[in-house]
């Protein structure tokens, strides 16, 4: 095989692997005290349990109080806390629905402890999920809006020594549609003496988790992911937890920004707002065979204080992956908290052609303003794009169509040099330099197309507007998920039981879009163009299979235009092309014979 042929078929190998794979497989204002109280309970109940911390008990006193769930809403968010420890048990989306049903942005099971829990010291087997009293109240923030307040109370005593402390948890959530919430946590003595709270040196530990929403049965498809993320102070970038064989990961190096748990859609991100209180963040992994199939549950935890009183202030983002609202912020006049400089976008899931997906994201809504439907706008976007891609393709589709003319002299060329392997690849090799053919002719054009290319793959398998999108009803219910036209009762390895036909629909065109571009080749590079036409669509669809369908959509369409354009084409040269290297023929033929 020749040299400009082995090249050729690598970098067409490399850019239809890569183009198909490459996006699978990478200060605050303290919450203001409520000057009145809206609703404020205390009633008898039972004395608290007891906890041990560095080996001594220390336990709630006084009376539980209601120990009743209840929830908080705002123009976002439904919020729902739990006195047993004031925590937080449930965070809904208002405006995002999955199924038609709100999104569960703290997905718990049975099993799992409420978010924001705090452990005494740096374990987390003491939680401290004693019943708090609560009072909740409204207040107005100057020029901002208004908020609700949640504040949870407990006062606690060291058993041995009679040492006592109180904790208060304030939560501050805003009446308007932002996605962050605020939680003051104070622990104080009443009087004057160090906070008893110190366990190797840590204060305390609070834990959000186990997993953001919306709920899922399995994360094995390269489509949809849970990753935990943190960005370090003084870091450009957002960093991808790694686990240990035992599922377990801790970070001390440097301080935080934030940290959290993210998915395609949606994330939660905890942020310290207090400085330099966070000693250490770590996480857990654990995975299930029912109910929440991964579990990524992350930790902050407190340093200890020689103080009296301390009051640490975090916020805490639930919301959609959307830049526009992670965006606001890093301005302090574009949010209710005051909040800036939090670059709450690092945590979005960018690619280096950001920027080109932006644009395309762009091209994508205009059309959609014009046919409200997103997979008529993903059709039109991409004869957009093949239309503008016209005078880059157009060398690829002639030089297919030109090996397709001298295939008769190919033909020739092989069966005369057909027990002469060596002397077949030098004698194409001399054909296409007579004729000026660079095998690479219907490759290259793919190398300059491909940023496109990889911008759309990354606009499709995560814009958040295809979420619930419909394109045709009783098939494509959801671009953003695999178009299941039939469940079976078994299992196909490699698929599962969901039947999905676009991934038929994609392979059977990539596979004829293959065939139409083949040219005559030699004895040694049939089993390669069999790769290439038949092995690789369908390694393809199985890599593809679970892909959103939007995505799918794209490819198949793009597979569509690209048959036309080669039928076309073909059509239109090959008859051109036929009678040029007839006519060089009998040129050369007619040259011979005047030299004789």
């Amino acid at each position: 095989m020749d040299r400009n042929t082995i090249i050729a078929i690598i970098l067409c190998t490399i850019v239809i692997s890569v183009g198909m794979t490459i996006q699978t497989a990478f200060f605050a204002p303290e919450v203001p005290t409520a000057d009145a109280a809206i609703a404020s309970t205390e009633v008898n109940g039972t004395e608290g349990t007891v906890s041990a911390l560095k080996g001594e008990i220390f336990r709630a006193t006084g009376r539980d109080g209601p120990a009743d769930p209840f929830s908080v809403s705002n123009e976002a968010l439904n919020i729902t806390f739990n006195p047993a420890g004031g925590t937080i048990t449930s965070i809904k989306t208002n405006k995002h629905l999955d199924k038609g049903e709100p999104v569960e942005l703290l997905l718990h099971d049975d099993t799992d402890l409420s978010s924001f829990m705090l452990y005494a010291g740096a374990t987390k087997n003491q939680p401290i999920d004693d019943i708090f009293s609560y009072t909740i109240s409204t207040k107005t923030v100057s020029g901002r809006g208004e908020i609700t307040q949640v504040t949870f109370t407990r006062d606690f005593e060291i058993a041995e020594t009679g040492e006592k402390f109180t904790i208060i948890k304030n939560y501050a959530i805003p009446m308007s549609d932002e996605y962050m919430i605020q939680l003051a946590v104070t622990v104080k003595t009443p009087d004057g003496s160090i906070i008893p709270l110190d366990e190797n040196t840590s204060m305390y530990t609070i834990s959000v988790g186990p997993q953001v929403g919306p709920s899922f049965v399995s994360l094995s498809s390269n489509y949809d992911y849970r990753r935990v993320i943190y960005k370090a102070e003084k870091e450009s970038n957002k960093k991808i937890v790694k686990y240990d064989n035992k599922g377990d990961f801790s970070y001390s190096k440097k301080p935080v920004e934030w940290m959290g748990v993210t998915g395609k859609y949606f994330a939660y991100l905890l942020i310290p707002e207090t400085d330099s209180i966070i000693s250490s963040i770590s996480s857990t992994q654990e995975t299930a065979e029912t109910g929440i199939t991964q579990k990524n549950n992350i930790y902050m935890t407190r340093v200890a204080s020689n103080s009296d009183s301390v009051t640490d202030i975090y916020s805490f983002y639930a919301g959609p992956q959307l830049a526009k609202n992670l965006g606001i912020y890093d301005n302090s006049k574009d949010n209710i908290f005051g909040l800036s400089d939090h670059n709450l976008k690092k945590a979005l899931d960018v690619s280096w052609l950001s920027w080109l997906e932006n644009i395309l994201k762009f091209v994508l809504g205009v059309f959609y303003m014009i046919v409200p439907n997103y997979g008529v706008a993903i059709i039109l976007c991409t004869i957009l794009v093949k239309l503008l891609l016209i005078p880059i393709s157009k060398k690829g589709l002639d030089s297919t169509a030109k090996m397709s003319a001298l295939g008769p002299k190919m033909e020739e060329i092989k069966t005369k040099y057909a027990d002469d392997p060596a002397a077949q690849n030098a004698a194409m090799t001399k054909l296409y330099q007579e004729e000026k053919i660079n095998p690479m002719g219907s490759c290259l054009p793919m190398l300059i197309q491909f940023p496109i290319f990889i911008a759309l793959y990354g606009l499709l398998n995560k814009n958040f507007d295809l979420r619930g999108a419909m394109f045709i009803p009783g098939w494509i219910p959801d671009l953003s998920l695999p178009d299941t036209v039939a469940t079976i009762p078994f299992n196909i390895p490699l698929i599962g039981n969901s039947i999905h036909l676009l991934p038929i629909i994609y392979t059977v065109s990539m596979i004829y879009s293959m065939k139409i571009t083949q040219t005559t080749t030699t004895q040694s590079q049939k089993g390669m163009m069999w790769f290439m036409t038949y092995g690789m669509p369908i390694m393809f669809f199985f890599v593809m299979y679970n892909a959103p369908s939007g995505l799918l959509l794209y490819w198949s369409i793009t597979n569509f235009i690209s048959i036309i354009q080669q039928l076309w084409t073909n059509k239109k040269k090959s008859k051109a092309y036929s009678d040029e290297i007839k006519a060089k023929d009998e040129a050369k033929k007619a040259s011979k014979k005047k030299r004789r």
